[in-house]
């Protein structure tokens, strides 16, 4: 994730997304030929606030189908702000299929005392260490919530198994690398780090359709 002590680019429309893409393709033959075998990544921006970082909890060791399957549960429940979601029995929340453990962490973040207004204004850095003192929000979660509701140009989730599977078939390692090796790995695609995890997910998608595979 990126550093320093002010906010680096903002990624806001498909704009972003190309010049991220163009820079990263003069400097990497590998993500260059990801890119020539995908097109460009989506967007995929979504709200911040409750909703954000609720939907980023809801994501945690799920597939994107898995996840957008029980989001929708939730929205047709009345479950996607703070209000809607204590108002409902621990049931109903199960019924739309939260786990015990993402239950409680979406309860705890209901009663968080927020300001995602300064959120928005933190560095990389001091945002991640803001979220993950939230119950129920680890690094991943922040970083999933930073990349995609705030649109934060070079944050990495390096823990995420789908990029460490995609740097083992685009890099043609022996394994999946570990976290640490992939963020280090990732260092050199700073400042467009985020449009680099699109590029390396639109890869991963491709690659497994390839094989027969369902992402």
């Amino acid at each position: 994730m990126g550093g320093g002590a002010t906010i680096g680019r903002i990624i806001e429309t498909e704009a972003d997304l190309a010049e991220g893409a163009a820079w990263l393709a003069a400097r990497d033959r590998h993500l260059a030929g990801a890119l020539a075998l995908t097109g460009l990544p989506p967007l995929r921006r979504r709200a911040d606030g409750f909703a954000g970082l609720l939907s980023a909890i809801v994501g945690q060791q799920l597939s994107v189908a898995a996840a957008d399957t029980i989001w929708r549960r939730l929205e047709a429940a009345g479950a996607t702000s703070p209000a809607g979601l204590l108002a409902l029995p621990d049931a109903t929340l199960r019924g739309c299929g939260l786990s015990a453990a993402k239950l409680r962490a979406a309860r705890a973040l209901a009663l968080a005392p927020i300001d995602h207004a300064a959120l928005r204004l933190l560095p990389d850095e001091a945002l991640i260490a803001r979220l993950t003192a939230l119950p129920g929000i680890g690094v991943w979660t922040a970083e999933i919530h930073a990349l995609f509701a705030l649109g934060r140009a070079d944050v990495f989730p390096a823990g995420d198994l789908a990029l460490r599977e995609a740097a083992r078939l685009l890099f043609g390692l022996p394994a999946r690398p570990a976290p640490a090796r992939l963020r280090a790995m990732a260092a050199a695609w700073s400042p467009w780090r985020a449009v680099a995890a699109r590029v390396m997910w639109a890869y991963y998608r491709a690659a497994k359709q390839r094989e027969g595979v369902r992402a």
